[in-house]
């Protein structure tokens, strides 16, 4: 019988110890690494491990079939401790009737759970007890390192966010030990993919979609987001969040770039001139623009050249299908910011030349 429960284990652990560095095909070695948790222990425990894994169960049954239900239970923590013995994670079992004052101090609440205690939270464990689903879950809540550690790269112009809790991660559909990317504005997360993530796997995702299709110019990163132009040029929009209509504007911005946020190729800058009050007047007078009305066009890093959408028309401002067309057309090159270049050679009045000259740069 136990031959055979073993066998049945081990097979689980197949797939799994090809994939992971260093595990070998688990053959139980019989040492017992689950230890008994109670009040003389505990806190030990707590201190010793990285993660500590502890099953919270009722008293041993007298009934043989619950018995033996228990022992195979047993037996799959012992293996995993088994195959994850120099990973830093400790093993334990916590007697719901002799171990009442450990699993109040430890806010253990429900019986037959399995807790993971890691810092100062405690993660429960809600997937099928079998050996490979508790190694596969315990290697990526041992990851939160490399999460911490990429996080570290970005601050503090991209949040990174952690959540211990069920109600926040179901109302997120946040799976167990999966990494979402939220790019700004948009209402569904990517995916970053791989399990367990490194480091590097989330700082190249990370590095790879930081260019959000609409992001919005900051104070914080004014440089930063002005130098990561897309060849030279960057499609600005003016839109005063507070007015009417640049609250509509902004609405149909955000629209155009959910519809093209898989286009690696747009980017919309977005600027509130309510951010920039001193800077107001001189985007005006460099751009040639009435910025109390939404406006948006394609400007050239290099000489401050800029090409702006007629948006005349009082009444109406453009809906996001004439909006996308437009961007298409500045993608294509058929809207460029050197097309008035011809006309610039000609002789210009001295006074609009001197003011092009002194404002040549972002």
């Amino acid at each position: 019988m136990w031959l055979s429960l073993l066998s049945g284990l081990c097979l689980h652990l197949v797939f799994l110890c090809s994939a992971e560095e260093g595990l070998e095909f688990p053959n139980f070695d019989g040492k017992d690494r689950v230890m008994d948790i109670n009040e003389r222990n505990y806190k030990k425990a707590l201190k010793r491990y990285d993660l500590l894994c502890l099953f919270y169960h009722e008293p041993l049954p007298a009934n043989k079939g619950l018995q033996k239900r228990f022992q195979m239970t047993e037996l799959v923590l012992e293996l995993t401790a088994q195959v994850l013995e120099n990973k830093d994670i400790g093993f334990g079992m916590v007697d719901s009737q002799k171990d009442v004052k450990v699993a109040r101090k430890l806010g253990l609440e429900e019986v037959g759970s399995l807790y993971v205690f890691k810092d100062d939270r405690v993660i429960e464990f809600d997937g099928e007890l079998s050996a490979d689903t508790l190694v596969e879950f315990l290697l990526d809540v041992s990851n939160f390192k490399a999460f911490q550690e990429a996080s570290e790269r970005f601050q503090p112009y991209i949040k990174f966010f952690a959540t211990f809790d069920k109600s926040v991660a179901k109302h997120l559909s946040l799976k167990m030990n999966e990494v979402n990317f939220y790019e700004p504005f948009m209402e569904e997360p990517a995916i970053v993919p791989g399990r367990p993530l490194s480091e590097i796997d989330i700082v190249e995702y990370v590095t790879q979609h930081r260019r959000a299709t609409l992001r919005k110019l900051r104070a914080e990163n004014i440089f930063e987001t002005w130098e990561d132009d897309m060849d030279g040029i960057h499609i600005v929009a003016f839109a005063e969040e507070e007015d009417p209509d640049g609250y509509e504007f902004l609405e149909i911005l955000k629209d155009v770039a959910r519809d093209n946020t898989n286009n690696p190729e747009l980017s919309i800058v977005w600027i509130d001139p309510d951010d920039f009050p001193l800077l107001t007047t001189y985007w005006e007078k460099t751009f040639k623009l009435d910025l109390f009305r939404p406006q948006i066009g394609v400007v050239n890093v290099t000489d401050a050249d800029s090409v702006w959408l007629d948006m005349s028309n009082d009444e109406d401002l453009p809906t996001a299908e004439e909006l996308e067309d437009w961007i298409e057309d500045v993608l294509s090159g058929r809207v460029n910011t050197e097309d008035d270049d011809e006309s610039a050679d000609e002789p210009e009045n001295p006074d609009s030349l001197h003011d092009q000259d002194s404002n040549g740069n972002f």
